[in-house]
């Protein structure tokens, strides 16, 4: 399972300033199970959009955010309510944050933060990874992860060794800021690209101590129900 944990309530009022109508978009898989996805959620949020002045022009959410297939299936059946919405706050992981992002023609913005839990976390056939960062970016490069398109992990825009859109460590792939480039020009929002972004706070790619404290009690619980098993 993927971790993933609500932005603060001002952080996700700042991503939707410029924004009147919205889309949301939930998953019911990982982000249901971790009680910032699904049903009960998009409805919360909902209110409290539309108590700050945010129509909301639809909800929607679906069992799994990080099939492509999927998304565009159930979006083809509420086509006339998100079309007449600005952008989408999707309410999943990174990696379904990106899925939304590659196959709308709108601003994607994530209203989570996905938190790292070490281990492995499963194999995923996409091109899309999230880094688990904790500090989601992807509502300021256009659904496009600066942590895991850009070798060198740039939060501010290229380096300048990229070369034909070309990644100057990674030879044979795409910059991952020209990819962020052109999608924010796509959608109308490459003034993004104005706004600095503080250096990244690695600590928030850690658990808080509550939630470690329930993943020990889980492993300790999960170990000692494999040993009466024996």
């Amino acid at each position: 399972m993927i971790y993933t944990e609500l932005k603060n309530w001002e952080e996700i009022k700042n991503l939707l300033e410029k924004e009147n109508d919205i889309f949301l978009l939930g998953c019911n898989g990982c982000a249901e199970v971790c009680e910032t996805g699904g049903e009960k959620v998009l409805q919360q949020v909902k209110e409290k959009l539309a108590k700050d002045g945010k129509n909301i022009a639809g909800t929607l959410s679906i069992d799994f955010l990080c099939n492509k297939t999927l998304i565009v299936k159930r979006l083809h059946r509420q086509v006339s309510d998100w079309q007449k919405a600005t952008c989408f706050l999707v309410f999943s992981c990174g990696i379904g944050v990106q899925c939304a992002a590659a196959v709308t023609s709108k601003p994607v913005y994530p209203a989570t933060n996905t938190i790292s839990l070490g281990g492995f976390q499963g194999l995923w056939p996409g091109q899309e990874r999230c880094a688990q960062c904790g500090s989601c970016y992807l509502g300021i490069t256009g659904g496009i992860c600066p942590i895991t398109y850009c070798a060198k992990e740039l939060v501010n825009g290229p380096c300048g060794g990229a070369k034909n859109g070309k990644c100057e460590i990674k030879t044979d792939k795409d910059c991952g800021w020209a990819l962020i480039y052109e999608r924010l020009k796509k959608t109308g929002k490459w003034e993004q690209l104005r706004e600095l972004q503080a250096p990244r706070n690695y600590k928030k790619m850690e658990p808080g101590p509550d939630l470690r404290k329930n993943i020990h009690f889980s492993i300790d619980l999960a170990n000692k129900g494999s040993l009466q098993k024996g």
